[in-house]
């Protein structure tokens, strides 16, 4: 995903002369190309995230469209109060991109991990919060969050990730789901990098008898409230999957819209990291292993939900 953003912000950095690109001391060789083409857009601005943030919205504030790209909890946790009162409370035009959200990181330990930084952003009045699910959804994230005139965070995964979409996604919208799969009994709604793992449920669940529809709902904040109002009345389970805390994260935010909108919320159910911090040695493989978010787990997890509603019923 990363290599993805730094090749979409150099076409755009050409396309757009108020461009401008922030780092927090990470990524220098990733952004050679932009920096050989506009080498006076180009800022490392250290081990010092809060003021780079700041710098952000004043360059914001002065007609530019800056770019401010760290690891996700030091761009996140660590300038919260810069994000909230120097970009939201102004309504600037920042864009926020993190690197290694939720277990990308798993194995530096807590301090890299970001499990709680959706339940951060979204709760930010004007924040707008986007989850791609692979490269393609990266680069349509950021070409979409720079032609409009608002704060965006977008929460990236790290490297490697598997490529769902076929070709360019032209039709990407801020705010609208992407449908990666039709299905009839279960709708599973995936957020950011689990994307690829949530196709192996289907896979799973297909296995089962169960037909799943996946869907790619990018986008966090605002939700797609249409789709879910459509998805609660169509299917048995509207299932939320996401690495991120189940608490004030994407699940939270559909279940909120479920009791504020009236719609049945008993269908939903929400899958995604424990409200603990993960304290175990390894890998990110290892990491979705031990806390249920492995495609084979999720499934198992959605026919179990669907056998107790059936003895519920």
């Amino acid at each position: 995903m990363r290599n993805a953003f730094a090749e979409e912000l150099t076409k755009l950095g050409q396309e757009d002369p108020r461009v401008v690109m922030l780092s927090g001391d990470i990524g220098n060789k990733l952004f050679d190309k932009f920096k050989a083409a506009q080498p006076d857009r180009f800022f490392n601005c250290g081990v010092a995230e809060q003021n780079m943030m700041g710098v952000a919205a004043g360059l914001a504030m002065n007609g530019l469209r800056p770019v401010v790209y760290t690891i996700t909890p030091f761009v996140t946790t660590r300038c919260l109060e810069q994000i909230r009162t120097d970009v939201a409370y102004h309504d600037l035009p920042v864009t926020i991109v993190a690197v290694g959200a939720g277990l990308s990181y798993a194995g530096l330990g807590p301090t890299h991990h970001a499990c709680e930084d959706i339940s951060f952003l979204r709760s930010i009045p004007s924040m707008c919060v986007i989850a791609p699910g692979d490269r393609w959804e990266v680069q349509a994230a950021l070409r979409s969050s720079l032609s409009q005139d608002r704060p965006v965070y977008i929460r990236m995964g790290k490297k490697n990730e598997p490529v769902i979409h076929d070709g360019s996604i032209e039709t990407f919208e801020i705010g609208k789901v992407i449908v990666m799969a039709e299905g009839t009994d279960v709708c599973l709604l995936s957020t950011g990098n689990m994307l690829p793992e949530v196709m192996h449920a289907r896979e799973a669940l297909s296995e089962k008898g169960v037909s799943a529809c996946v869907v790619s709902a990018h986008t966090v904040k605002p939700l797609d409230t249409v789709y879910l109002a459509d998805a609660f009345q169509r299917f048995t389970r509207v299932v939320t999957i996401e690495e991120h805390s189940v608490v004030g994260g994407f699940g939270s935010a559909v279940a909120e819209w479920a009791v504020d909108a009236e719609a049945d919320s008993r269908k939903l159910l929400r899958i995604g990291a424990p409200d603990k911090f993960f304290k175990l040695s390894g890998e990110q493989e290892f990491a979705r292993e031990r806390l249920g978010l492995t495609g084979p787990a999720i499934a198992e997890r959605i026919v179990s939900s669907l056998m107790k509603q059936r003895t519920t019923s």
